[in-house]
């Protein structure tokens, strides 16, 4: 899971324009990374221009997924990741960037700003801080933890089975238990089978 852009950008009425910007393409040969760092400003400010006000989206580009969030105020906010990155943290990530940008950055300096007159520097350390999604969003670290319980869950399970196959050995070789006892535990266990658990 990796994300590769965090940009911000205002959509005037003409034209979009990039106010701020953070990139993190080291998994990129050198020679391709101001190639790949164009092509990705360049990608954010098209998904921007065709998407209007107060929406949100997801568009496929190759391997790579852009999840774009425009405010009704013409703030937008664009993230760039690969397909195994959460989309649900993707848009937590812009609501929060857009809403910290917006309170940090006086609304009139959108139309007319760039990214060397803005000063803002939050997104570098949002997009180092979102790489790993289940240290950066609480909700991600929950459903990773209860995928851990329910493997351990699942595994402690499959061995008392496996420990149930070798108590109908033991109860068929015990002569501590009566005939009775070795009945009664046999039509359990048939009445049990219908019960697996999966």
């Amino acid at each position: 899971m990796r994300l590769y852009s965090l940009s911000i950008l205002y959509k005037g009425d003409p034209t979009v324009h990039l106010l701020k910007a953070a990139y993190d393409v080291s998994s990129f040969s050198f020679f391709q990374r101001s190639s790949v760092q164009e092509f990705m400003t360049f990608t954010s400010q098209l998904i921007v221009e065709r998407s209007g006000p107060g929406s949100r989206a997801s568009v496929k580009e190759q391997e790579y997924l852009c999840h774009v969030c425009v405010r009704s105020d013409s703030l937008a906010g664009v993230v760039i990741a690969d397909n195994e990155y959460p989309p649900r943290v993707c848009f937590t990530l812009l609501d929060k960037v857009l809403d910290e940008f917006s309170t940090q950055v006086e609304r009139i300096d959108w139309p007319s700003g760039s990214p060397a007159t803005i000063s803002y520097s939050g997104l570098d350390s949002y997009l180092s801080k979102y790489q790993n999604p289940r240290e950066a969003d609480a909700m991600s670290k929950v459903q990773a933890e209860l995928d851990e319980t329910k493997i351990i869950l699942h595994n402690t399970m499959e061995s008392l089975l496996l420990r149930g196959e070798k108590l109908d050995d033991l109860v068929s070789k015990s002569e501590v238990l009566g005939t009775q006892s070795k009945a009664f535990y046999k039509t359990a266990r048939k009445q049990n089978s219908c019960c697996e658990i999966m």
